[in-house]
């Protein structure tokens, strides 16, 4: 197998090669952000809304350099990773965005490094999962809302809490609440749910991710007629709801089967995912 290649501040290196030392910020601190991406046909899906919301990150966190990390950057350089490592053009990316240089809790400086992995696909297409996901309510650690909750920070061990619990559990996905006992999202995902033909999705006051797969389906619902309200949802919508379904940039949307005795319908996330496709 040949050697497989990633991208560490704009250098190759193996991708089993120790690049970070033990003073990095975002492996003391979580001092970082991180964006997933997909890639299909050489075309880097919704890279100007990735770009938004790293350059919002970056300006939350007060980390400079915000103003190379365009939709430019990121098309220019998961497209240099494809070519190094002859991929075929279907990839997921993860770009690892921390800050540079040493100090304790307080920073020394503001600098940007970052950290480009690829993980190549055989699918060109968003593929809708065809046994929906099994799910329950992680309520042990509540997601806080301010200024940073919106954007994919490295702070993430309410989501490993979360994932830890969905072992434990035997399920598929587990839903977030938010600190006032919201439905915020799932694990690594945006959530939405059908309920009386509308289609219901925490609002970004709410808490959740802005996800980059959310705003292509707000965007897909207002292109198509559908009704979509962004609100604060009581998690008790989960028992009476038609559908339920999350979405992420990676594996577009996933239709949710049951919670608990409920089971649910997946009409709207086909045709959702088939308008997604056709974009």
């Amino acid at each position: 197998m040949s050697q497989k290649y990633l991208l560490f501040n704009d250098e190759f290196h193996a991708v089993d090669a120790p690049i970070l030392t033990a003073s990095n910020r975002s492996f003391k601190f979580g001092d970082g952000l991180f964006e997933s991406m997909r890639m299909i046909d050489h075309k880097l899906q919704f890279a100007d809304f990735h770009a938004d919301r790293l350059i919002g990150g970056m300006k939350a966190i007060k980390m400079d350099g915000h103003a190379l990390m365009d939709d430019y950057f990121l098309r220019q350089k998961t497209a240099d990773l494809v070519k190094k490592n002859r991929w075929n053009g279907n990839v997921r990316f993860r770009l690892s965005v921390y800050r540079e240089g040493a100090g304790v809790y307080t920073p020394e400086i503001n600098k940007a490094g970052y950290v480009l992995e690829g993980m190549p696909l055989t699918s060109n297409q968003y593929e809708l999962n065809s046994k929906g996901l099994i799910i329950d309510v992680y309520d042990e650690i509540a997601k806080p809302i301010n200024k940073l909750s919106n954007y994919k920070t490295s702070n993430a061990l309410p989501y490993v809490m979360a994932g830890i619990f969905k072992i434990q559990n035997r399920l598929d996905e587990a839903m977030i609440l938010n600190q006032n006992g919201f439905l915020c999202e799932s694990i690594s995902a945006n959530v939405f749910v059908v309920y009386n033909d509308q289609i219901y999705t925490p609002a970004l006051t709410e808490g959740c991710v802005g996800g980059v797969m959310r705003s292509a389906v707000m965007q897909l619902c207002k292109m198509n007629d559908l009704a979509l309200v962004e609100a604060q949802i009581n998690p008790e919508i989960l028992k009476e709801a038609e559908e339920v379904f999350i979405t992420n940039a990676t594996q577009g949307i996933q239709w949710v089967m049951g919670y608990g005795r409920k089971r649910y319908f997946n009409e709207v996330s086909k045709f959702l995912i088939d308008k997604l496709n056709a974009l």
